[in-house]
């Protein structure tokens, strides 16, 4: 069983697209919508993930290892590199 995170706001299109392409390989995963604390826990997956500079949602996460966003999942399902993420 695959442990997927996805960190959300609900007003994010990108955010959307990720979970849709998540949901078009099949894979569940577990939402985490931080809007009701953004500033805090933005600082906090930064803190989190080693991520210098904004922190833009989606944050994702596959197997305990930090994917990046939507642009980062994209280019790994596009590049046939999703398999290898995956338990």
């Amino acid at each position: 069983m695959n442990d997927i995170e996805i960190y959300t706001i609900p007003t994010c299109p990108f955010c959307k697209k990720a979970k849709a392409l998540l949901r078009d390989n099949y894979l569940d995963f577990n939402e985490y919508d931080i809007s009701h604390d953004e500033e805090n826990l933005r600082q906090k997956l930064g803190e989190k993930f080693k991520i210098n500079g904004a922190v833009t949602v989606p944050q994702i996460v596959i197997n305990g290892k930090h994917i990046g966003g939507y642009s980062d999942l994209k280019e790994i399902v596009y590049d046939g590199k999703l398999n290898s993420y995956l338990k």
